[in-house]
């Protein structure tokens, strides 16, 4: 997400960060070229004319002109605008109700409501300690409940049962009473969407509110129709009393339009925002550091949150004793530290939140995929557990029979196993403590690494 408008942003504010002074004919130029990338990632325009207005005030008066460093103190500036343009600080579900708290999602068909439904179920069973149960009260799409009771079995969360010749507000009451007999602490209930918005759905979700009165409705919404994805929100925000946004499919969205333009046209807080099909794809929007990604800023610290929770770590100990012991790293230890990165969300996930990687070329990042990982990953697996532990024992013979097992080329193996050597030398270094040699090995694979750093291109 923010790839196209990041690259522009980035551009624009690096050529003001080595300048000595600013005056306000090199703003108003560098302004302009902020409006053209704002607009041209689909950014809804009164909302464009609103930050740079913000901005160029800022950055004209005393601000920036009377800094040491003007050109960085700009880059604060629309920082700082952005930041507040998405709502300055992470707005969090309010679950402070008597058991169930009712969470009600309503938006449009092809949003991924019911994917968020089971994504924020298994957040709120994992992060948050709650016992969640599900409902869906969409009696016109056909299989909509079977998927969300599938979903519900695969999230580990309570699963109401309905039927599509039920009626929804009867549906929606008897999931309340089941919630209560089960002693759920949340409950969320899924609507039916429509491919736009019409009067007989809205009078639908009306009577579904008036009967949960629920402390939280969402209206979930995909990133990639842009600024669309704001004015329907507005139309939603008008008929119901819509607590926040969840906007979905962001991965697929390079502009970012729609993150920009939502809170500022309907007023309402973006509380999360979904990237993948994963049941784990869902996380809390941080305006703040949302605004430093597209500033080429990075986020570390979603990334380090993202380590703690995701890294196994009885695995990452077990190795680090491992290490310090001596002991030889061996392909199992390789192919655990690739399944970790995969679990974290691959390449591309970890590249976007370090800072500077924004300015990556094109054709730089398209070669950053997790293609070569699994590729990786299936050679490992191809071989046997005792050539696994004693990688010196693959001969040439053993070589093609594992590349066939695999499906890869005899070449694929034999770069596979150059990458081993480098990570088992570092392993080694960093056991006995020469921090220095270890520095050096890591720069001299660095270089050797091809491609998207993991296998030359093929």
């Amino acid at each position: 997400m923010f790839e196209s408008l990041s690259q522009r942003l980035s551009s624009t504010v690096e050529r003001l960060r080595g300048r000595g002074r600013l005056t306000e004919a090199n703003i108003r130029e560098s302004l302009r070229e902020v409006r053209v990338a704002l607009l041209e990632a689909d950014v809804a325009l009164p909302v464009v004319q609103a930050l740079v207005q913000r901005v160029q005030v800022r950055a004209i008066g005393q601000e920036v002109l009377k800094s040491l460093t003007p050109g960085q103190a700009l880059i604060k500036v629309v920082r700082d605008e952005l930041t507040a343009l998405m709502g300055t600080a992470n707005a969090d579900l309010n679950l402070a109700a008597a058991p169930p708290a009712i969470v009600l999602m309503a938006g449009l068909q092809g949003a991924g409501k019911t994917t968020t439904v089971a994504k924020l179920a298994r957040f709120l069973r994992e992060r948050r300690k709650k016992k969640v149960m599900v409902v869906s009260c969409d009696v016109y799409r056909p299989a909509a409940i079977e998927q969300l009771r599938t979903l519900a079995e695969q999230v580990e969360v309570l699963f109401h049962p309905s039927s599509g010749t039920d009626d929804p507000v009867a549906i929606a009451r008897s999931a309340v009473d089941a919630a209560r007999r089960n002693f759920a602490d949340v409950l969320i209930v899924d609507t039916a969407g429509r491919l736009h918005i019409d009067a007989a759905m809205m009078d639908e979700i009306k009577a579904l509110h008036a009967v949960l009165d629920p402390v939280e409705t969402l209206f979930v919404v995909d990133a990639m129709t842009g600024q669309d994805a704001a004015n329907t929100a507005k139309a939603f925000s008008e008929a119901l009393p819509l607590t926040g946004v969840v906007l979905t499919k962001t991965d697929g969205d390079a502009r970012g339009g729609a993150a920009l333009s939502v809170r500022y046209i309907t007023g309402r807080p973006i509380k999360f925002m979904g990237a993948g099909e994963k049941p784990d794809a869902l996380e809390p929007f941080h305006p703040d550091r949302v605004a430093q990604r597209i500033l080429g800023m990075g986020d570390v610290l979603s990334l380090v949150e993202e380590v703690e929770r995701k890294v196994d770590q009885e695995k990452a100990q077990k190795l680090a004793e491992k290490v310090i012991k001596g002991k030889r790293f061996d392909l199992n230890d390789m192919k655990d530290q690739l399944e970790q990165m995969v679990n974290m969300g691959g390449m591309a996930s970890l590249i976007d939140k370090l800072p500077g990687m924004g300015s990556l070329p094109d054709q730089v990042k398209s070669k950053v995929n997790d293609k070569e990982v699994h590729r990786m990953i299936a050679i490992i697996n191809s071989m046997t557990k005792k050539e696994r532990r004693h990688p010196d024992l693959l001969n040439g013979s053993r070589r093609a029979r594992i590349a066939r097992g695999s499906g890869q080329q005899p070449a694929d193996v034999n770069r596979l196993l150059k990458q081993y050597q480098q990570m088992e030398k570092m392993m080694a270094k960093l056991g006995s403590g020469g921090i220095k040699g270890l520095m050096r090995q890591m720069k001299g694979a660095m270089r050797g690494m091809g491609g998207n750093g993991l296998m030359p291109p093929r």
